[in-house]
């Protein structure tokens, strides 16, 4: 492997700047460590290798000329399939769609570009980002590097074992119940799931739903905020934008926490859990208190996240694809389908009814933050399984009744709409990757990042390199 490929994204790009490397070299090193590592796992599935070679040195001569060039200047990026890119295949994980180029960025990408990120291909997906297992008919399984007869997660999972591989320094994602935490806690990377509107959505089915979000990935806290600062801000095409000063992500992260009133939910108030999830779980906390940080057992009223995130995903899932649905149902695949028809048996009351439940959830969860700063919970409530299983019908011992319901601890808090991140928090017996969510008050962004950072610090769980990306 070369240094460059785990060189942290904000580190490379002062290299970069300061002309220590050039582009040139920093993309060689990743296209080498793609042609090498990339087979073994299928993380990036469209490349893009001769425009990549193009920026790269049309860079090299404006920083030879002493010209300015954007904040992700020189770095390699890999787009989630999902996300539309101007003249590069976006399959979204459908052979609806195999071979659809588009003819504009989403306004994620845009802003990417315009950072001067050098883009290298796209990262797999499931079909639709349906599921936290990344494999489709077009593409196939994308492997989790720790173990590849395992899954990665998903539906950011290509994004994740890239950056966890060295491919990429940085990769976008996508969450709406949880995918970009799942990935992250089962390939040892992070992903953070920002406010609705941090960074806008466009295009958009609905431009006011509040579950979807885009964020970004990175094999450090650190590198994560310096990514979301190219990425954040409003625009007038995407009406929940947050009117916050990007340059905000920019700023140092360190941070006193003595006395920071942390809660720690072991089990969600009571979903099951696989028990080496929590014995690692339970073995991170000795890092926060070593922070200082007060932390005491408490679970938040989460009562109704289940009903108003699982009325919301259908209703969604109808609007965005019901007319592949109707036209083409028998290429769906079937957890697509029951998704869809969900959505066609909901009336409008429960629609209401899930509305008003989310409200009387949002203030829940804010008296729960008059008393704590932050909550800590699992990310997954099990380890990376056998890529072969779609999804886990059980967890120690206990049935689950549908292909979503093994992802609870993530999408139970998609519904609060807070911020969310997942770090590396350690390993299981067995060597694979456990992380923790912490999730904050209600657009507490950066102070979610800020305590992220410290307790990444003092655990130390995202040092390890993957076996899968040692050529």
């Amino acid at each position: 492997m070369s240094d460059l490929c785990f060189t942290p994204a904000r580190e490379l790009a002062g290299l970069i700047r300061r002309r220590e490397v050039s582009c040139v070299e920093v993309l060689d090193a990743h296209l080498t460590q793609i042609d090498a590592v990339n087979p073994k796992v299928n993380a990036i599935v469209t490349r893009t290798d001769d425009a990549a070679r193009r920026e790269a040195a049309a860079l090299d001569n404006r920083l030879a000329r002493g010209e300015s060039v954007g904040l992700l200047a020189g770095l390699p990026v890999a787009h989630k399939d999902l996300a539309p890119t101007k003249g590069v295949r976006t399959t979204f994980g459908s052979p609806l769609f195999q071979d659809f180029v588009p003819d504009a960025d989403a306004l994620f990408v845009e802003r990417i570009k315009a950072a001067d990120a050098i883009t290298v291909g796209k990262t797999n997906t499931p079909e639709f980002g349906a599921g936290s297992q990344t494999f489709n008919q077009v593409f196939g399984a994308t492997l989790n590097p720790w173990d590849t007869s395992r899954t990665c997660g998903g539906s950011s999972g290509g994004a994740a074992v890239a950056l966890a591989c060295g491919m990429v320094p940085i990769a976008d994602g996508t969450d709406l119940g949880g995918s970009l935490r799942n990935p992250a806690s089962f390939c040892n990377v992070v992903g953070f799931r920002s406010s609705p509107g941090t960074v806008p959505a466009w295009p958009a089915v609905n431009a006011w739903f509040p579950l979807a979000i885009t964020g970004p990935m990175a094999r450090s806290v650190s590198d994560a905020a310096f990514f979301l600062a190219a990425m954040a801000g409003p625009d007038p095409r995407a009406p929940q934008s947050l009117h916050l000063p990007p340059d905000r992500f920019l700023q140092l992260l360190e941070r006193d926490f003595r006395g920071a009133r942390i809660a720690w939910s072991r089990s969600m108030g009571g979903l099951p859990m696989e028990p080496e999830v929590t014995r690692v779980l339970d073995g991170a906390m000795p890092a926060l208190r070593s922070l200082g940080c007060e932390v005491e057992e408490a679970d938040p009223d989460l009562h109704d996240a289940d009903e108003v995130f699982e009325v919301l995903r259908a209703w969604y899932f109808e609007a965005a694809h019901g007319e592949n649905y109707r036209k083409h149902r028998a290429k769906l695949k079937q957890t697509v389908i029951w998704n869809i028809e969900e959505g066609l048996r909901l009336t409008g009351p429960q629609v209401g009814r899930a509305e008003l439940k989310r409200t009387q959830l949002f203030h829940r969860m804010a008296r729960f933050f008059e008393r704590y700063d932050y909550l800590v919970c699992p990310v997954v409530q099990v380890l990376p399984f056998d890529v072969r299983t779609e999804y886990p019908m059980e967890i120690d011992g206990h049935s689950l009744g549908s292909y979503i319901e093994w992802m609870k601890s993530c999408y139970l808090i998609s519904a609060t709409t807070l911020p969310a991140l997942s770090v590396p928090a350690g390993f299981s017996v067995g060597g694979l990757p456990v992380g923790l969510q912490i999730v904050g008050r209600w657009q507490d962004d950066f102070g979610v990042l800020q305590l992220g950072h410290a307790f990444e610090e003092a655990a130390g769980a995202s040092r390890r390199v993957p076996p899968a990306a040692v050529r």
